[in-house]
C-alpha cells in the first residue's frame, strides 16, 4: 500500500495554504488529490515566490502529490462535469469564502445529493455561521479576533505579527483530523457521508493553554497579557540572551527549577527568599534574569551552555534562524526537512509530513502538477469522457493548461 489513506479519491477545491496544508497530506498517506483549479490562471498561490522558469516553490511545497484539473467554472459544461465525477468522490475539500462554492452550483444540498456517502470539509477563517462568518480573513485576522496577538510580544509595545503561518496550518491539520474521522466512522453499520465546518479561529482559541480558563475561573479578575521574552506565569522560562545570541531555557517545575540551579553552580539560589517559590521567581524576575543571563553569556560558547544544561536534564534549546533550523541534524534524521527534486525548480528543501506511521514510510518522489496537467486523465478516467468529448471542452475553453518548462523527465514514481 502507498499508504493509509490508499483508494480514497479526494476532489480538492483549495488554494493557498490552509486548504492545500490537509490535502497534501491526504496525498501524503497515499490518496488521490485531484486538484481543481480556476482557468485560466489557477491557484493563485502559482504566483508567490520564490519563482524561476515560471515555476512556484511555494506552489510546489503545498500541492506535492495532487493531480490538476483547470476548469473555467463560469461555464455550465466545467460545473456539468464535476458533477459526473461527483458518484466516484470521497471526499471534497474547498476554502472559498462562504457561500461561494453554493453559488458555483456545487454546495453541500447539491454534492450530498448526488453522492450521499461523500464528505465535504469547508475550511474558512471565520467558519461557516456566525456573525462574521461572511466577512473575508486570512490567518492574522484571526489570530487578532481570537486574542492570540494580544499575547504575543512585549507588554509596553504593539503586538507584531508572528512570521509563520500557524492558523492555517493547524486549521490545515485539524481538517484532515476531521476528515479522518469521518471517513472512519463512515465505514460502521449506518455510516453516511457528513459536512465539516473548519476554522481558523476555531483552531486558533484552542492554542489558548492557560489564558482562558485562568480568566474564567478566576471570575474575571485575572486578565491574561503579553510580557515579552518570558512566560506569563512560571519563572524562569523564557528567551535568555547568550554569549552567541539567544536562548530558550523552560524549567516547568520546582525540580527542574533545582536541576538549573545546579548546572549553573548556583545551589544557593534554592534557599534564597526570592527564588524558593515560583511565586516568588515571578516577583523578582528581573533580579532572575540577571544572574541566568551573566552565567549563559560567561560560558565558552552557547553549544557549551547547551551541553551543561542538557546533562542536567533542564529543557533548553538554542533559538536558530530558519536557515540554522534547516541544517539541524536532529530535524534532517526525523525527515522532518525534506527535499524535493522538481523537475523544473531542481532539489530545494520543504517540510516534511508531521505524521509518522510505523507501517508506512513517508512518501518519496511526490511531484505537484503543471496547471491542467492532468485534465484528459481525470475527465476519462473519472467523468466517463472520452477522447472527443475533451477535445470538445478544450475547444470551448473550458478546460485549460500551461506545460511547464521541464529539466528532466517526471520521476517514475510520480
Amino acid at each position: 500500500m502507498k499508504g493509509p489513506l490508499e483508494g480514497v479519491t479526494v476532489l480538492d477545491f483549495t488554494q493557498y495554504i490552509a486548504g492545500p496544508v490537509a490535502t497534501r497530506q491526504m496525498a501524503e498517506l497515499g490518496a488521490e488529490v485531484i486538484k481543481v483549479e480556476l482557468a485560466p490562471k489557477g491557484d493563485q498561490a502559482r504566483a508567490l515566490p520564490l519563482i524561476r522558469d515560471g515555476r512556484s516553490a511555494y506552489f510546489v511545497q503545498h500541492n506535492l502529490g495532487k493531480k490538476s484539473l483547470c476548469l473555467d467554472l463560469r461555464k455550465p459544461a466545467a460545473i456539468e462535469a464535476l458533477k459526473a465525477m461527483l458518484p466516484k468522490i470521497d471526499v471534497v475539500v474547498e476554502n472559498f469564502s462562504p457561500g461561494v462554492i453554493g453559488r458555483m452550483g456545487l454546495g453541500w444540498e447539491v454534492v450530498h445529493a448526488i453522492n450521499p456517502q461523500i464528505i465535504m470539509c469547508s475550511i474558512s477563517a471565520f467558519g461557516q455561521s456566525g456573525p462574521l462568518a461572511e466577512q473575508p480573513g486570512f490567518d492574522f485576522i484571526a489570530q487578532a479576533y481570537t486574542g492570540v496577538t494580544s499575547m504575543i510580544g512585549e507588554p509596553d509595545e504593539a503586538p507584531p505579527l508572528t512570521g509563520i503561518a500557524v492558523g492555517d496550518v493547524g486549521a490545515g491539520i485539524s481538517a484532515l483530523a476531521a476528515i479522518n474521522a469521518a471517513l472512519y466512522w463512515r465505514r460502521g453499520p449506518g455510516g453516511t457521508g457528513q459536512y465539516l465546518d473548519i476554522s481558523l479561529i476555531d483552531f486558533y482559541f484552542h492554542t489558548h493553554g492557560l489564558s482562558v480558563e485562568l480568566h474564567s475561573a478566576s471570575g474575571g479578575t485575572v486578565h491574561p497579557h503579553r510580557t515579552g521574552r518570558y512566560h506569563t506565569q512560571l519563572a524562569p522560562l523564557g528567551v535568555f540572551r547568550s554569549r552567541d545570541g539567544y536562548m530558550m531555557v523552560v524549567p516547568v517545575s520546582d525540580d527542574m527549577w533545582r536541576r538549573l540551579t545546579v548546572a549553573m553552580g548556583r545551589e544557593d539560589l534554592q534557599t534564597d527568599p526570592r527564588f524558593a517559590e515560583n511565586a516568588a521567581r515571578m516577583a523578582n524576575r528581573d533580579a532572575l534574569v540577571a544572574i541566568i543571563e551573566a552565567w549563559l553569556t560567561a560560558q565558552p560558547s552557547d553549544e557549551a551552555a547547551l551541553d551543561v544544561l542538557r546533562r542536567s536534564r533542564v529543557p533548553c534549546a538554542p533559538v536558530l534562524s530558519v536557515a540554522q533550523a534547516m541544517r539541524n541534524p536532529h530535524l534532517l534524521a526525523r525527515g522532518t526537512i525534506r527535499d524535493v527534486n522538481d523537475p523544473v525548480l531542481g532539489r530545494f528543501q520543504v517540510p516534511g509530513s508531521p505524521l509518522n506511521f510505523s507501517a508506512f514510510p513517508q512518501a518519496t518522489g511526490l511531484v505537484a502538477p503543471d496547471l491542467g496537467e492532468h485534465n484528459a486523465e481525470i475527465l476519462a478516467r473519472w467523468a466517463g469522457y472520452g477522447g472527443a468529448d475533451i477535445e470538445r471542452l478544450a475547444a470551448e475553453g473550458v478546460v485549460h493548461a500551461i506545460p511547464s518548462r521541464r529539466l528532466r523527465p517526471w520521476p517514475e514514481s510520480a
